[in-house]
């Protein structure tokens, strides 16, 4: 019988989950939605969030993955085969297994972007515009339809060079460079603003509590929406490394190193992003796509030692973007390999092949894309697993896996606090987003 492959290391898994976790919505959004909501005032409810979050749903995929040794498929289909319907829980797995490709064609064209200003900031291109008009025409072109296939493709080249080599030779080798590198790159960048004219100011409004922000509904709505998808639930990431999973791990502690370094991106990139714009005098109201290539591009042009700043900031954003695109990636080839037998190679031929040319074609349409499959596609495939593991697997075989690895069993109201909190906060996620045009 083949050997699955798996993770060689401890540490490895859990730079390749964090990797997972931090992405774009720690570095385009989180800093807006500590700026719109009142600085501190998000933040209480936000790392309250984080706390329920990885301590149920995060720990339970982990868990769901390294006990069936599968994707979501196969993991779906053993939890149902409980109940006599196997077809029907493998049919479901397809959910988050196909949202899992689309959301990785749509990051694809996400990570051309970053690839292009990442390059330009060492050529000049990414700063050359004059104001901010020059900067949105310049954006406005590369996320234009068929705008950006070079980079676009570059950067696909790159995720599939690194799958192809495996989980351990690839994608936990490629997690232990850029993830520390990230955190150095930010670190160092968070200390350059500490000492810029104004940055106090920036500071002051990060950490300051505001009442009436605290007591607005919509402030601890966008702080779920946050915390949900900044730490990659969605039934089919954290499923997958999971199942690569030695099951001397203790789960619930990589999900505390996960949610905590998670969150210290997203701080970090807050700690940046929002001083930064204390120096030049703006408020930040802009988040998504717009702040990271328009709006900051426009205040490094400005600032003394802004190409350095640039070039450190897109590199660093370029890492995080990776780590995330892999694991959005590996759902798929590990589905193609595990359905259709395929070797670890083809199978993420096959999978490039189709991302590249699905990606080139919605470059006009990938925020439309996106929001798609963040709003109904996620929370669906999260709260599905959910239901798979905590309600249909059953509560002894629940804990059983989840306490392998561990010198204690996890806490008493761990299961019930998955079956019947959690698994309605992901509909609840679901019904928020619809009604609000997404909360993430």
């Amino acid at each position: 019988m083949k050997t699955r492959d798996s993770f060689a290391t401890r540490l490895g898994f859990t730079l390749a989950c964090i990797g997972s976790a931090v992405g774009m919505g720690n570095l385009w959004m989180f800093p807006t939605r500590v700026s719109l909501y009142g600085g501190g005032s998000f933040l209480i409810p936000y790392f309250i969030f984080v706390v329920l979050i990885a301590s149920t749903g995060v720990i339970g995929e982990m868990a769901f993955g390294r006990a069936t040794r599968s994707g979501s498929i196969n993991a779906f289909g053993k939890a149902a085969e409980t109940k006599g319907k196997r077809k029907l829980g493998e049919a479901l797995g397809l959910i988050p297994a196909i949202g899992s490709l689309a959301m990785a064609i749509g990051y694809t064209v996400v990570m051309g972007w970053i690839l292009k200003y990442a390059v330009g900031t060492f050529t000049g291109a990414t700063l050359a515009p004059a104001d901010v008009a020059g900067y949105e025409t310049a954006f406005n072109s590369t996320a234009g339809a068929f705008g950006n296939n070079v980079w676009l493709l570059a950067a696909l080249a790159i995720c599939m060079a690194i799958t192809m080599l495996g989980i351990g030779k690839g994608i936990e080798k490629a997690n232990k460079i850029m993830m520390p590198l990230f955190y150095v790159l930010f670190v160092g960048l968070a200390i350059y603003i500490a000492f810029q004219p104004g940055a106090l100011e920036g500071y002051r409004y990060i950490f300051r509590v505001d009442p009436v922000a605290l007591a607005d509904p919509m402030t601890w709505i966008f702080a779920l929406g946050q915390a949900f998808f900044s730490l990659s639930i969605a039934g089919n990431g954290t499923i997958i490394y999971g199942s690569y999973l030695s099951d001397k791990e203790n789960i619930p502690a990589s999900a505390a190193r996960v949610a905590l370094f998670d969150t210290m991106a997203a701080c970090l990139a807050a700690l940046v992003i929002i001083p930064a714009m204390a120096t030049a005098g703006t408020q930040l109201n802009q988040g998504g796509p717009g702040l990271l290539f328009i709006f900051l591009p426009n205040l490094f042009h400005s600032m003394p030692g802004g190409t350095i700043f640039a070039i450190i900031f897109f590199v660093a954003v370029l890492f995080a973007g990776m780590t995330s695109l892999l694991n959005l990636y590996e759902t798929p080839i590990a589905t193609l390999q595990e359905k259709c037998n395929l070797g670890r190679i083809p199978a993420c031929a096959v999978v490039g092949v189709f991302g590249a040319v699905v990606a080139i074609c919605i470059q006009g349409i990938v925020s439309g894309w996106m929001d798609m499959l963040s709003i109904y596609i996620c929370p669906i495939g999260a709260g599905i697993a959910a239901i798979m593991f905590f309600w249909f697997m059953g509560k002894e075989y629940v804990e059983k896996e989840v306490n392998k690895g561990r010198t204690k069993p996890m806490f008493s109201w761990y299961y019930p606090l998955c079956k019947y909190v959690f698994t309605p906060v992901c509909f609840l996620v679901l019904i928020l987003g619809a009604l609000n045009g997404g909360i993430g």
